[in-house]
């Protein structure tokens, strides 16, 4: 078998980062995983997300930066200094990409526009994070995750499946983060494109966009057609009865998702009169009643532990995981037999867990990731 190569995926590919907080971070965090040169541009305070968590052990160093940011080296310029523009001018000039997040009106008095930028380096590729596309009513409109997360609806999805009818965020910056991934294919295939042709271009990531995408691929629902067949929503998202099931001893969740299986679970809790129930006799007919189904495990998983459940349903070939809570995750078993929680000695912050790349390779090895950096720390070098 070859040995895996062990020089970086993106060797050779600098990254200038004037992105902050979680949305471009989090894309160029996936490029320097890749082994991509990205030079982090702070201003001499630093990213916000520095400060995103409490308590630090240093300042500036938050738990969300440590997340983010590792493998990437921290430049501190003043972008309201002529001299230190200058410096940013020449970070672009030999860079091959350069993402941020400013608006537009702002990064164009800056005087690092697009067509500014082309003139200094007429083969970079140019990303613009943003949170609404151009051309829109909303094109220039500031945005975060919560404010993401009410224009695409999904606010109104918990109140959906408990009744309750106030609007709720969804308690994860999961607008941010699907924005970043994103923006990271998204630039990755334009460094391919740079590749084939020899050319750079613009690119535009918007939040509202990106995340509209993810939400209604199934949220479109009936609303997909012309004439609309029904509503929007997943029925089977939005099912109250569609909840971890109580156990002995705790939780369960277990997703008999295929008809079939729906007879094999059956069995397994000693339900058989399901099997002659005249509401489950068709798959449209079960489709139909589906919160009974859900009711009829619901009231059977009770009678045995978690983990009896498990060792039961998982030789029938029928998903089902315990219910943890996230306190737990670095227990858990497979995650530590995979190595996904490395424990590593940070120079300014000790020792912390730190997450890995979670994509393998068979042909490349990820590199031991360099630690999220300290504010500044790369900027003499």
């Amino acid at each position: 078998m070859a040995l895996l190569d062990p020089k970086p995926m993106l060797e050779g590919v600098r990254v200038v980062d004037l992105t902050s907080v979680v949305f471009g971070p989090y894309a160029t965090q996936i490029l320097a995983d890749f082994g991509a040169d990205v030079v982090k541009v702070e201003a001499p305070s630093g990213d916000i997300f520095r400060y995103s968590t409490r308590p630090a052990k240093t300042r500036a160093m938050s738990a969300g930066h440590l997340a983010l940011n590792r493998g990437k080296r921290s430049v501190v310029l003043d972008l309201k200094d002529e001299q230190e523009v200058a410096k940013m001018r020449e970070l672009i000039s030999e860079a091959d990409v350069f993402i941020h997040n400013v608006r537009k009106s702002a990064i164009e008095r800056l005087g690092f526009g697009y067509e500014d930028v082309r003139q200094l380096n007429d083969e970079l590729i140019y990303v613009h994070c943003v949170g609404f596309g151009s051309g829109g009513v909303y094109q220039d409109l500031q945005a975060y995750d919560d404010v993401i997360q009410a224009a695409t609806g999904t606010t109104s999805l918990l109140g959906r499946v408990d009744g309750d009818p106030r609007p709720r965020f969804f308690p994860s910056l999961i607008a941010d983060k699907v924005a970043g991934l994103n923006a990271a294919y998204a630039t990755l295939g334009a460094v391919i494109h740079k590749l084939r042709t020899g050319r750079g271009q613009h690119i535009e990531v918007p939040m509202f966009e990106a995340f509209a995408a993810f939400m209604l691929k199934e949220h479109l629902a009936d609303k997909t057609f012309d004439p609309p067949l029904g509503s929007a929503c997943y029925p089977r998202q939005i099912d109250p009865d569609r909840q971890p099931f109580p156990t002995a001893d705790g939780h369960i969740v277990i997703v008999p998702y295929s008809l079939g299986s729906w007879d094999v679970v059956y069995e397994a809790l000693g339900y058989p009169e399901y099997l002659d129930d005249e509401r489950f006799s068709t798959p449209r007919e079960r489709v139909k009643h589906m919160e009974d189904l859900y009711r009829g495990l619901a009231e059977r998983t009770p009678a045995k532990t978690t983990q009896e459940w498990c060792d039961i349903l998982r030789p029938l070939n029928i998903p089902c995981m315990p219910v943890r809570d996230i306190e737990d995750i670095l227990d858990d078993p497979h995650l530590q037999q995979t190595g996904f929680f490395q424990r590593k000695e940070h120079p300014s912050e000790g020792w912390f867990y730190e997450m890995q790349e979670a994509a393998k390779f068979s042909d490349w090895s990820a590199p031991d990731y360099v630690g999220a950096p300290t504010l500044g720390e790369h900027s003499d070098s």
